[in-house]
């Protein structure tokens, strides 16, 4: 008798079809949010520089 159910686990190929994954299109690269954050952070502390003269 033959066993319906198959276990992904049991088969090498099978378990890396069932674990693989594809890359999101829509998860981007997070550095253009820290060269924002770096220029913003820079203006702020010329601006309270420039204040305190």
């Amino acid at each position: 008798m033959s066993d319906n159910h198959v276990d992904p686990s049991g088969n090498t190929e099978a378990f890396r079809a069932f674990t693989r994954t594809t890359p999101d299109s829509e998860a981007s690269s997070k550095v253009p949010y820290f060269v924002i954050g770096g220029v913003v952070a820079l203006v702020v502390v010329a601006l309270l520089a420039w204040l305190t003269l």
